[in-house]
């Protein structure tokens, strides 16, 4: 697979998953210290099997070691504090036990592409450990291709909203929490996709998705620090 990037989109391509309907597949959400992909530490690992018409209650979680500190409206808004990494396994730990539950499943997430695999790959390669082969799609990609008539940023919030879905009680920014949401997400989009007749997803790269937009609380201040 590959992903070009450009100020406020992105392009697929050399990614084809055929027999969507059938897959076993794993759900998965990571959580940082930040929402630039380039600069912030993974604090947490969240992962889910998911079968379409069925209820699967195969999860996996954990924290990983932040390599920097968590800024207090981050830790507020994930409820991860800089006390949990104190005991928190080191990232090659926890990355290693997450590969194994992923095994070789096709991977699902949110918004991965601009942020789950970035930053993955390069934590991947400041530790020396392999980065995962597997598969990846994206429901941000799988949305906006069945629906280029919609321009709005195609965020978590957007798609709870479209497909009318229930988060009373989920506590969000969790990344297994975040993982069940993205799983109902799926299985509406599966849902579309099978009224569609489509039992495949090819990458086009013909075919932009709009990046998401970086909220007040991340932005960088004129003085280099976070916003309080």
């Amino acid at each position: 697979m590959e992903i070009k990037f450009y100020p406020d989109r992105y392009v697929v391509d050399d990614l084809y998953v055929p027999e969507l309907h059938e897959r076993l597949y794993c759900i998965f959400d990571l959580e940082g210290t930040g929402i630039h992909p380039e600069q912030e530490s993974i604090t947490q690992f969240g992962a889910m099997d998911y079968k379409r018409g069925q209820t699967r209650n195969s999860t996996f979680s954990s924290f990983s070691r932040a390599s920097k500190p968590i800024p207090n409206a981050v830790a507020k808004l994930t409820g991860i504090s800089n006390e949990d990494m104190i005991t928190a396994p080191a990232f090659t730990e926890a990355f290693h036990a997450f590969s194994s539950f992923v095994g070789d499943k096709i991977l699902v997430t949110h918004a991965g592409y601009e942020y789950d695999l970035p930053i993955l790959k390069r934590h991947c390669e400041q530790f020396d450990v392999s980065m995962f082969t597997n598969k990846v799609l994206d429901t941000k990609a799988m949305f906006t291709y069945i629906h280029p008539e919609v321009r709005e940023v195609i965020s978590t919030d957007f798609l709870i909203q479209y497909y009318n879905i229930n988060t009373v009680g989920i506590r969000r920014h969790d990344a297994l929490a975040d993982c069940g949401i993205i799983a109902r997400i799926l299985g509406q989009l599966l849902q579309e996709y099978d009224e569609r007749g489509l039992d495949h997803f090819t990458a086009d790269p013909t075919r932009f998705v709009r990046r998401f937009e970086i909220p007040e609380m991340y932005k960088i201040t004129p003085n280099g620090g976070m916003p309080k």
